[in-house]
């Protein structure tokens, strides 16, 4: 594994950097096992499928070479990158590691913002205007979709932005954000529609993408929104090469096909089946039906299924959304 860090999840880092999970320690998802050889701060370079070997590179530099009988790629996903000038500015932060966790929290324990914006509103997004709130800092959140939390219907997004609203927080949806400036101790976060916001932080989440590249390299196909292509056993063209996680494709359960879902939840139960076939077993994994769950403030939202937005492009009915191009 390329970090320090196994088995934590992205999704409790918002609660950590609220304060309300003091010791990041406790996001993790369970203790490990002793039986396990896990190397930190090796990062596989390539993979040879002839050959079975996996080639690797560590903190120190060194190149290191491991055989396999099977292999099980979990490289999870990245933070996409947004076409906003300046975005790697002091003061901008993604959020989808625990090192870009400590940055965010030496930032707030530094420079101590008093404004914030975040330009997404996933859950990512959301789940932070809440944390830093809960710090006493100022908070506008800005997205191009018409409402924020665009993964519920409308109805419920505009639900969650008034509980934003409520405590504070300055929702600004239909936007676009083009370009971020710094000026000394402030930035300034420049969009469509005139919008100019000055704060002295921003935090970027705008999605992920797959980190298909290393089985790309070796042969293995893509599928939806360029993720490692995977049948129901998780397995690839290679009858020796597994794709789990954030990584691959998703079988949905209702549309019966695959589809591409990121979700913590699913990419455990893929790795499960996963290792298991490539134990010897015969386990097919049952498919997801994009079961998600977010608490803002007081409110816990949930979906599961398809949006009527979702349902509706699936029978064939014509509706401008994201979804359906």
């Amino acid at each position: 594994m390329a970090d320090d860090f196994p088995n934590y999840s992205i999704c409790g880092l918002p609660f950590f950097l609220s304060g309300e999970t003091p010791d990041w320690h406790s996001l993790a998802h369970r203790t490990e096992f002793e039986d396990i050889d896990i190397r930190r701060g090796h990062a596989a370079t390539h993979i040879d499928p002839d050959a079975k070997a996996v080639y690797v590179r560590t903190a120190a530099a060194d190149e290191l070479r491991f055989s396999y009988d099977k292999l099980v790629i979990g490289t999870g996903a990245g933070p996409a990158e947004p076409p906003i000038e300046g975005w790697r500015s002091s003061g901008v932060f993604p959020l989808h590691t625990m090192h870009d966790s400590f940055a965010v929290r030496d930032y707030l324990e530094t420079a101590r913002p008093r404004r914030a914006v975040i330009i997404g509103a996933g859950y990512i997004g959301i789940e932070m205007a809440d944390a830093l709130t809960h710090r006493g800092i100022e908070v506008t959140v800005a997205c191009r979709p018409a409402t924020v939390l665009s993964t519920v219907d409308a109805e419920f997004g505009n639900i969650v932005a008034n509980e934003l609203e409520n405590h504070g927080v300055k929702v600004c949806t239909r936007l676009e954000a083009h370009r971020i400036t710094r000026d000394g101790d402030h930035l300034n976060v420049y969009g469509s529609n005139g919008f100019d916001q000055d704060c002295e932080m921003v935090l970027v989440a705008v999605g992920v993408k797959p980190n298909a590249e290393l089985g790309i390299e070796a042969g293995l196909e893509t599928g939806v929104k360029g993720a490692l292509k995977v049948n129901r056993r998780m397995g690839t063209r290679f009858s020796d090469i597994y794709v789990a996680g954030d990584c691959g494709e998703t079988f949905h359960r209702l549309l019966n096909r695959n589809s591409y879902l990121p979700l913590g939840t699913t990419a455990h139960k893929q790795g499960w089946v996963a290792a298991e076939n490539a134990m010897g077993g015969n386990r097919e994994f049952a498919g997801s039906l994009r079961t998600q769950v977010v608490k803002v403030f007081d409110l816990v939202i949930a979906r599961t299924g398809l949006r009527y937005d979702e349902a509706l492009c699936e029978i064939g009915q014509p509706f401008t959304a994201e979804y359906c191009k």
